[in-house]
């Protein structure tokens, strides 16, 4: 009965973590890996520097992407493939949309009042 009791409150803590967008660590860190080896091994194909990756990409662990570019780069040479030039930008970082949003509201706001000051 005991055993029937802890499984019930072990998985009412998977909904509730569930519910509240709380996510696993293990699951979360695996996640981020298949991730960084995805974006490393579209930087290699790309063209882009590993570097480049890297700063393009700095929410993202370095070793995950740099296995992926490397991966990328070895079947790429063995295929004898050739780079696929990008058509689009990089995109920005999770978040950066918000900071450069509140930046620009920032900076317009004091254009603004600089302009207002110069007028009186």
């Amino acid at each position: 009965m005991t055993a029937v009791l802890l499984l019930l409150y072990l998985a009412g803590c998977d909904m509730i973590q569930q519910q509240m967008g709380i996510e696993d660590p293990v699951a979360k860190a695996a996640r981020t890996d298949s991730e960084g080896k995805a974006v490393g091994g579209a930087c290699r194909q790309s063209g882009r520097a590993i570097e480049d990756c890297y700063s393009i990409y700095s929410w993202l662990p370095k070793a995950p992407i740099y296995e992926g570019w490397r991966d990328m780069d070895a079947y790429m040479r063995d295929n004898k493939l050739e780079t696929v030039e990008p058509q689009l930008p990089p995109v920005g970082a999770p978040g950066a949309r918000k900071r450069a949003s509140i930046a620009e509201d920032a900076s317009s706001g004091a254009k603004n009042s600089k302009k207002t000051a110069e007028k009186h």
